[in-house]
């Protein structure tokens, strides 16, 4: 097994089981925040249908700038309804997982480099960027959301074995 295939298949289940959860959202909450320092419901959904879409531009090129120093910076997308969210997350799972399959193994080695207005964040091999900035990203974003469906009382599904609500 290459190293692609093994990322595919986590990649699958990850996304896979974090789609469960944003289907689960409520949109009548969305604009719900367990603390005011908190992302609402909604953002946090969209913050999570928009992390693979790192994944295709981490393959294609050696660099990211978040503010790049010419301003042009793609604009922030901004919550407007489960449904587009949804759909923006089924988009950019598509687009990441045809990336991912279609990169070798060496590719995954080959350095990349986060920047900020053209200073350098850091830089790492691309699968560490992949590992880091997209997977576990989503998991991490995602634990959030289960606990914001639980302070809702919307049922959660199975994410790595039964929870309280599918045993």
């Amino acid at each position: 097994m290459t190293t692609i295939d093994a990322l595919l298949a986590e990649f699958d289940r990850e996304f896979g089981v974090t789609r469960l959860l944003i289907e689960r959202a409520p949109a009548d909450r969305a604009s719900w925040s367990p603390h005011p320092k908190s992302f609402t419901l909604g953002d946090i959904c969209l913050h999570l249908a928009n992390l693979p879409s790192w994944t295709a531009p981490t393959l294609r090129s050696t660099e990211f700038d978040l503010n790049p120093p010419d301003g042009g910076a793609p604009p922030r997308a901004v919550f407007d309804s489960m449904e587009a969210t949804l759909r923006r997350f089924d988009a950019n799972v598509a687009e990441a997982r045809a990336a991912l399959a279609g990169a070798v193994d060496a590719e995954l080695a080959v350095p990349w480099t986060l920047k900020n207005g053209g200073e350098t964040l850091f830089t790492m091999p691309r699968g560490a960027v992949l590992r880091t900035f997209v997977l576990n990203h989503a998991v991490h974003h995602r634990g959030q959301l289960s606990v914001y469906l639980r302070l809702c009382d919307v049922p959660l599904p199975p994410i790595y074995g039964p929870t309280a609500d599918s045993a």
